[in-house]
């Protein structure tokens, strides 16, 4: 038998549409921490971060049937985040905390083997070392890195997001990572920052179902 966690997120959309609102939960806890890290790469604190992402978790949940798999859903949900980030700015609710070689196989910034993640994440204030030194970077920059280092979008999503060329993507990225690089490229993977904690990830789930269960 199939477990409903392998089904992919057309199938979880489809089965949702047709009723199955309980399985919404598998998108939640699926794209929880890449809109935490867009949302934290965006300079917001904790707290509007998750507010952010029940917002995005919501209107991804209005919009479900408006999803036509043009482009990957993990890209989908994002834009959505990173147009509340954007309309958050105007919030006064909300409180900020506030040419490269362009190849783009080009090294990646993070390569070493066998880093020891339960270690990292247990020790924030190193984690916090790095927050502060991506917090350094500019936002175009910033948001770039993030997109493309610690969420995994490709070239072409991370430019369709942005709304700017390929190019100036890959620049960006490139920029960025010089920023960073004699700092932390020695000690951390990129995957390691703003990680989400499971401990969250439960409580934006109960959040999220008590705001559907009101709709």
């Amino acid at each position: 038998m199939t477990r409903t966690e392998d089904f992919n997120e057309t199938e979880i959309i489809k089965r949702i549409l047709a009723g199955e609102k309980s399985l919404y939960e598998l998108i939640v806890r699926r794209f929880n921490p890449f809109l935490y890290k867009v949302g934290r790469s965006y300079h917001y604190t904790h707290e509007d971060t998750l507010d952010l992402m029940q917002d995005t978790f919501i209107d991804a949940y209005r919009n479900l049937a408006a999803f036509e798999g043009r482009s990957g859903f993990k890209t989908w949900i994002i834009r959505i985040m990173l147009n509340n980030c954007y309309r958050g700015k105007e919030k006064p609710g909300f409180k900020n905390e506030i040419v490269q070689d362009v190849k783009e196989n080009s090294k990646p910034m993070f390569t070493l083997p066998g880093n020891d993640t339960d270690r990292i994440i247990q020790n924030r204030e190193l984690g916090n070392i790095l927050e502060r030194a991506l917090a350094g970077i500019p936002l175009d920059y910033r948001m770039v890195f993030s997109l493309r280092e610690i969420n995994g979008l490709n070239v072409s999503e991370t430019a369709g997001l942005l709304n700017i060329s390929e190019s100036n993507v890959k620049v960006r990225l490139n920029r960025a990572k010089s920023m960073l690089r004699n700092e932390i490229e020695k000690t951390y993977s990129a995957v390691d920052l703003f990680e989400f904690n499971l401990i969250y990830c439960d409580e934006m789930v109960e959040r999220v179902k008590r705001k559907i269960s009101e709709l």
